[in-house]
């Protein structure tokens, strides 16, 4: 049966019986590497933010491998699948209270950052400030780019930064989020500028990993160039 919830290796496991008070012998190598996989699980359990009866679990892993479940295959499958719905419905509430408060904490942080020095502000609510001027000729939608970019959210976390694994990114204009689409037809080669690019310009409520939904993104963007359409990944 497809576990839903935890990563199993296929390894055949043979395990003592012990009770869950036994310490185990950790320079014994069987122990020891009984030891190790039981953490494996629970970093994969805590990862996953499973509230669990460790007693229960301990009692099931030593049923499945005595080949003695108290629940038939039947049953269990309904019960994972109970466990994965409410699994899902926690995580669809997360998300839409971490949407709201992000929201709010988001249009404070454009609202106050309009009306510092140098910080300008376009018809779609982008907002950017000129760290250095370029000369060279601004990309069209079909152009690809070459840059430099190091992007945070509004609390300082880095979330992606070309200029940390120092190596340039390039892809075309029309192929980002709009906040970059519209901020990069406005720059020259050889301009740098910090863009400040509200939720509905970057990825909206379905804000990626460290991002979140509704988040504001905070980049640092420098246009090194102007590439041939075959150099974009």
């Amino acid at each position: 049966m497809k576990s839903y919830f935890i990563p199993v290796l296929a390894l055949g496991l043979f395990v003592s019986s012990a009770s869950a008070q036994d310490k185990p012998d950790l320079t014994n190598p069987k122990q020891k590497a009984s030891y190790a996989i039981g953490l494996d699980i629970a970093t994969s359990l805590k990862r996953q933010e499973l509230d669990l009866d460790v007693k229960a679990l301990t009692t099931g892993i030593a049923d499945g491998l005595a080949g003695n479940p108290a629940l038939t295959e039947e049953q269990q499958r309904a019960v994972l699948m109970e466990f994965q719905k409410t699994l899902m419905d926690k995580a669809a509430e997360k998300q839409k209270t971490a949407a709201g408060t992000n929201l709010k904490a988001g249009e404070a942080f454009l609202a106050e950052n309009a009306k510092k020095e140098g910080v300008k502000t376009t018809a779609s609510g982008l907002q950017y400030k000129v760290i250095k001027s370029g000369t060279g000729p601004s990309p069209k939608p079909t152009d690809v780019v070459k840059v430099h970019y190091h992007g945070t959210l509004i609390d300082g976390t880095v979330f992606d930064s070309s200029v940390r694994r120092n190596t340039p990114a390039t892809f075309p204009v029309n192929g980002v989020i709009p906040g970059w689409t519209e901020a990069l037809q406005l720059m020259k080669v050889g301009d740098k500028w910090k863009l400040f690019i509200p939720a509905k310009l970057a990825y909206g409520e379905q804000g990626p990993g460290p991002i979140g939904p509704n988040s504001v993104l905070i980049f640092e963007v420098e246009l090194l160039g102007i590439e041939k359409p075959e150099a974009a990944p």
